[in-house]
């Protein structure tokens, strides 16, 4: 594989050379593919034009170029993705089917009027990747245990929560092939239609013609749906409808934007949902994040008592929190007993970023008899998170720490990503 490096080179050789610019275009997705980047941006500044993959969640600047030329190239990407070459006024977005390196791919293309010129978003889907599995979603036993016993009911709601990025779609999408059977009818509407699915009927929003979540919702209901997969609850009106399908025997599932599992109860009431139609219809809320992987080349094993004082009583703390023998009982026992760590050196498989991919991390809130009464109450998310707690749910930063006791992860990202959820 080439190095970031190297294909920094390739591209500066292309561009620079003002070669044609369907080979300057094809070689900037061809490279973003070859690295794995997920976006590619392409943002005219004052002066000159930047070209920057999101790799492994993070922006990095692949080369800047001069600004004439960006006119040309982004127009040959509006032709590649049938928009309107002269429409520079207003955004415009679809997409590119393309297939590199025996790869098909999907380019969601966005365009948005910048005081420079117009700024180019693509968002790399590749349709050649299977839906994983829950299990290959690195999801700790208990979460895991929870999340299969209540998809496998015929109604209730689950909620997905955790801001944009996260990879809520990915659960979602790994749910429902586990509920993709032949006597079920499974419906779904998304913004965009990422990963199509066989035998699921799949739709996407289009608020330009008011095809919005809330009046799909209505027209599904009249389609004999077992299951409703909902890309995400922006409103009262759509939350409202959500959890009537759930009272009628709908299973429901969808996203929200929360920062914790126990805030997306709090968020639900104040979007006017009466607090005793939450125990009816919801039973468990599942916050997620992701965090990069530690490069398996270059990580180094460390003694916990190498880190510092603050970060070992963040850790014994964060532990604390959850009965020591629901852990101890578990594959964490030998780990407990000598636990080490891992971190980073130099590597040049990652480029000297320390890390590879990503792992998911869950908090897995169940609606439990406490929760319930807290919630009739009108209970504060942080009330509501501390009961779940002693009810033996695991915390994101506890199930952070369990993945960097795996070796997957370093406590350095852990701290750096978020600090403790639990107050």
């Amino acid at each position: 594989m080439s190095t970031y490096k190297e294909i920094i080179e390739n591209l500066k050789n292309i561009i620079f050379k003002w070669d044609d610019i369907q080979s300057i275009c094809d070689n900037i997705i061809l490279w973003a593919v070859i690295w794995s980047a997920s976006d590619i941006h392409i943002e005219p500044l004052s002066s000159f034009v930047r070209l920057r993959y999101r790799i492994d969640w993070e922006l990095r600047e692949v080369l800047e170029y001069q600004s004439f030329l960006h006119s040309q190239i982004i127009a040959r990407f509006k032709i590649m993705s049938d928009l309107k070459i002269d429409e520079s006024r207003i955004p415009q977005d679809w997409r590119i089917s393309k297939t590199i390196e025996q790869k098909p791919l999907d380019l969601r293309v966005s365009s948005l009027p910048t005081v420079h010129w117009e700024k180019l978003v693509m968002r790399i889907v590749d349709k050649s990747k299977k839906i994983p599995t829950l299990e290959q979603l690195w999801i700790i036993w208990k979460n895991l245990d929870l999340i299969n016993k209540w998809i496998s009911l015929p109604n209730w709601i689950i909620l997905t929560s955790w801001p944009t990025w996260s990879g809520k779609s990915t659960t979602l999408y790994s749910c429902l092939t586990i509920l993709n059977k032949d006597d079920v009818n499974i419906m779904t509407l998304e913004d965009p239609v990422e990963n199509q699915v066989d035998w699921i009927n799949q739709s996407q929003v289009r608020p330009d013609i008011w095809y919005s979540f809330a009046n799909w919702l209505r027209t599904a209901l009249r389609q004999d749906p077992d299951i409703i997969m909902v890309w995400e609850i922006r409103d009262k009106e759509t939350v409202e409808i959500a959890v009537e399908a759930s009272l009628t025997w709908h299973l429901v599932l969808s996203t929200i934007h929360t920062n914790s599992a126990s805030e997306t109860l709090t968020r639900v009431i104040q979007m006017w949902v009466q607090p005793f139609l939450i125990p009816a219809s919801f039973n468990i809320v599942i916050a997620q994040r992701l965090i990069r992987r530690l490069c398996p080349h270059c990580k180094k094993e460390i003694w916990i008592n190498d880190l510092d004082k603050n970060t070992l009583t963040d850790i014994k703390n964060a532990l604390s929190l959850t009965d020591k023998n629901e852990l101890m009982s578990r594959v964490w026992a030998d780990k407990l007993k000598n636990p080490t760590f891992y971190t980073h050196i130099w590597c040049e498989h990652c480029d000297n970023t320390w890390y590879k991919w990503r792992v998911w991390l869950y908090e897995v809130l169940e609606i439990t008899d406490w929760v319930k009464q807290m919630v009739l109450d009108w209970q504060s998310a942080f009330a509501i998170n501390k009961q779940a707690i002693k009810d033996w749910m695991i915390s994101l930063e506890q199930d952070w720490i369990m993945k960097a006791l795996n070796w997957d992860t370093s406590i350095e990202e852990v701290y750096s990503v978020a600090k403790t959820q639990n107050g």
